[in-house]
């Protein structure tokens, strides 16, 4: 076969008018009408599957070996997504379920891959969920489980919470909370005590990409003297050190500190959406006060975050967390202008948007467009009521289940300055030619940023210069040579 005869032929060809007619065409209001008007298509959503949610919850946990049951082409997709992420290898497990388990049920594979993974990689605890094979097929995770034990293949004594996480149905926060839910529901079987209490917080940050969040929330605790267990703790899986020694599982809360929590004095969550059956078995089984706060975006979430710690445990917020709020405040003060009236897109999931919006209200700026790809219309009133408590809120769209070849549209049509948002949204602020801020998870194509706080008082300090400097680099960069002033 010749070279030319190699070439592939398309199927139709189109004239370089036509191409370019209907590329100016897709920016137009009247394709916008139609994109939204779609409803059998899903083009580039922003969110993930949910047993991705699943193994960053096993992650988190003491010598804990993830362990997937199903198809071994979705654990390449998780285990990359975390190593492209963090930049630190994540490790998993799977049974590898081909073709014939799907005909015949995935037992005897489940069978043989816990068999060999807890003989290859010895953990402490097996955490155990699905992909869309063996949901779709109706394999019966418990029985395999049980089935497992009575063939001695699962030692005595070695946990091994499961999950059920169809890929199909919801997204990564969905697994995030179901595996959380069922580890802590296993781990605290039988340990409550009447009258008991540990004297300690269960913090639980739910599924956040940003290790350096975790630090922060850790540190906050260490300065106000409060004793604390973090529920799912990646900060050192996922951020461990380089000094020669290979640690198959770095980090992680300690299985013995988990079982204790239902002991524990208070517990809050800092996600609403991404733990919501977790905090529901949390109020009814665990001692102490449960609660859900706001991830603390910003001043005000901040203080309320602080003062909540102080109330519960009768700590006083310690100087040195008064000094950073003044910081941050004097930080906002000095870079406000940069960014007041500015409108944004914002993207991501329903915790990170609450907190990005927050933070966006309370500098000034426009949260012009707002996309979540899975969310519930109790989230859109909630951002509504948010919107409506800011004259800076006026005017600005909530749009639920939508995707980002919508947000594409939004954009075009009604333009913002900047995006805020994973990797993904690459695309859609190439095409507007407008900045995109990372934030969120996964974010690919840049380094290092999980390991800087977008939290707290040190977050908004942050968050406001990496956006403001921007805009000063743009204005920089476009300005004509009369006006490339020294100082901005």
């Amino acid at each position: 076969m010749n070279a030319e005869a190699a070439v592939a032929k398309p199927m139709t060809t189109h004239s370089p008018e036509e191409i370019e007619r209907v590329a100016e065409w897709i920016n137009t209001e009247e394709y916008k009408e139609k994109n939204f008007a779609r409803e059998a298509l899903v083009v580039n959503p922003a969110h993930m599957c949910q047993p991705l949610g699943a193994q960053m919850v096993a992650h988190g946990f003491e010598k804990t070996m993830p362990f997937i049951h199903g198809s071994q082409g979705c654990v390449s997709y998780f285990r990359s997504t975390f190593t492209r992420h963090f930049r630190e290898p994540a490790s998993a497990a799977a049974d590898a379920m081909t073709e014939d388990g799907a005909v015949f049920g995935g037992q005897a594979n489940f069978f043989e891959g816990v068999e060999n993974t807890i003989a290859l990689y010895k953990p402490k605890m097996l955490a155990i969920y699905t992909t869309c094979m063996p949901e779709v097929i109706g394999d019966d995770l418990n029985a395999y489980v049980k089935n497992a034990r009575a063939r001695d293949l699962i030692p005595e004594g070695l946990p091994t919470p499961y999950a059920n996480t169809p890929s199909f149905n919801g997204s990564h926060i969905h697994g995030y909370d179901a595996m959380l839910k069922n580890i802590l529901q296993y781990l605290t079987e039988g340990k409550k005590v009447a009258g008991k209490c540990t004297g300690k917080l269960n913090l639980i940050p739910g599924f956040d990409g940003n290790t350096a969040n975790l630090r922060e929330y850790k540190r906050y605790c260490e300065l106000m003297e409060i004793p604390c267990t973090m529920l799912a703790d990646i900060s050192e899986t996922f951020d461990s050190v380089c000094d020669g020694t290979y640690r198959p599982y770095p980090g992680g809360t300690k299985l013995e500190d988990t079982a204790e929590s239902i002991n524990g004095k208070a517990t809050i969550s800092l996600q609403k959406y991404s733990t919501s059956t977790t905090m529901k078995f949390i109020s009814a089984e665990f001692a102490g006060e449960s609660l859900t706060m706001p991830m603390p975006f910003g001043i005000k979430a901040t203080d309320a975050f602080l003062l909540k710690l102080s109330e519960l445990f009768d700590k006083p917020v310690p100087e040195a967390l008064k000094a950073e709020r003044g910081r941050a405040v004097d930080a906002i003060t000095d870079g406000h202008q940069y960014i007041h009236g500015k409108k944004f897109a914002v993207v991501g999931d329903p915790d990170y948007l609450l907190g990005i919006v927050t933070f966006l209200l309370e500098t000034g700026a426009i949260p012009k467009h707002i996309v979540c790809s899975r969310a519930t219309k109790k989230f859109q009133q909630e951002i509504q009521a948010l919107l409506d408590s800011s004259p800076f809120g006026e005017g600005c769209g909530i749009y639920i289940n939508k995707d980002l070849w919508h947000l594409r549209s939004l954009l075009m049509t009604d333009p913002c300055d900047a995006i805020i948002g994973d990797t993904h949204a690459k695309w859609a602020a190439r095409d507007a030619k407008i900045p995109l801020f990372r934030v969120g998870m996964p974010i690919l194509d840049r380094i290092n940023l999980h390991r800087t706080p977008i939290i707290g008082y040190n977050g908004a300090i942050n968050l406001l210069t990496q956006i403001a400097n921007k805009f000063l680099d743009i204005k920089d960069e476009t300005c004509e040579d009369p006006w490339f002033e020294m100082m901005r």
